[in-house]
């Protein structure tokens, strides 16, 4: 069975954006609201964050800029007028999947030990 890692994999991208629809962020609160959201289950390395981040911004799907906070420059990241465009898309045809999904598993009998 696939674990968190490998579900992570095709679906990062959709998962920044999510974030990103909430308004500007940065790398480290990218992460906490990740893990927020999924009471802990999601845990995003940076290793796969930062890539992520600058692959959609090679795309044009978000928008990044130098701030000054609390004494630290921070690159925020924010969905461009392409980018919301895109994640509506990947929501609508995601809850398309999981209603195909629960609909076919709705009829699964429970299978012994569990």
């Amino acid at each position: 069975m696939a674990g968190p890692d490998k579900l992570l994999e095709g679906n990062l991208a959709t998962i920044l954006m999510a974030i990103l629809a909430d308004g500007a962020s940065y790398g480290y609160a990218i992460v906490a609201e990740a893990e927020r959201r999924t009471s802990g289950r999601l845990k995003i390395r940076q290793s796969a964050l930062y890539p992520a981040l600058h692959k959609l911004e090679a795309d044009g799907l978000i928008e990044g800029d130098w701030r000054e906070a609390a004494g630290r420059r921070r690159r925020y990241y924010k969905l461009s007028p392409t980018g919301r465009r895109e994640y509506e898309r990947r929501i609508a045809r995601w809850r398309e999947f999981s209603k195909t999904m629960n609909a076919a598993l709705a009829k699964v009998p429970r299978l012994a030990g569990s």
